[in-house]
């Protein structure tokens, strides 16, 4: 198995969302003791913003490789202003190329990265989930389920949210997410949503 592991948090060793994506890593890695391992902080070695020359030359991109090769994905994913980190959106617009990650044909849209499995460690300080007054505020989980999904992925969300709520709520909240990581597997997806 290979595994493409990504974290974006711009909080280092302080964030929640690169311990779940760790933890995830880890978890794959017990169950796949040969699983090949690439590692990228988007954080520390940032992606240039796309710019026309850049989105010229999307094909020819090393990231989207690097994405069609892998059999997973985890990111590790901060909930800034709302939605993603912008690391992270620099990087998706790398890997959201039409012709290799998607194409389109007279019924529409057909994701190229069909089987490979996206899952994403998502940490968010104040309560954004469907019984919440915020849900309509959330466009992290909603952008990545969306962009993944577009591209044929089947996603995975793993959710520890009111982290900003004091120590308690960052504990209990990172706590629920670490057990959820430990209970991700190869056939993870077929079984109960890893929402903590």
């Amino acid at each position: 198995m290979k595994i493409l592991h990504l974290d974006s948090s711009i909080l280092g060793e302080g964030s929640a969302s690169r311990a779940i994506s760790a933890a995830i890593v880890d978890q794959l890695r017990q169950e796949d003791p040969a699983a090949a391992v690439t590692y990228r902080d988007l954080a520390a070695a940032p992606l240039p913003h796309l710019t026309l020359e850049t989105w010229m030359a999307l094909e020819q991109a090393p990231e989207v490789d690097q994405f069609l090769a892998a059999d997973v994905v985890v990111i590790g994913a901060g909930f800034y202003n709302f939605s993603i980190p912008t690391q992270l959106k620099a990087w998706i617009d790398r890997i959201a190329v039409r012709g290799k990650t998607f194409r389109y044909d007279e019924s529409g849209v057909v994701g190229l990265a069909a089987g490979k499995r996206v899952i994403i460690a998502l940490a968010r300080g104040n309560v954004y989930g469907a019984d919440s007054p915020y849900q309509s505020y959330e466009h992290a989980e909603t952008l990545l389920r969306s962009v993944f999904g577009f591209l044929g992925a089947e996603v995975e969300v793993i959710v520890a949210e009111g982290i900003g709520r004091g120590a308690d709520a960052r504990q209990a909240a990172l706590d629920g997410a670490l057990d959820a990581a430990r209970r991700v597997g190869r056939g993870a997806g077929e079984g109960a949503p890893l929402a903590a």
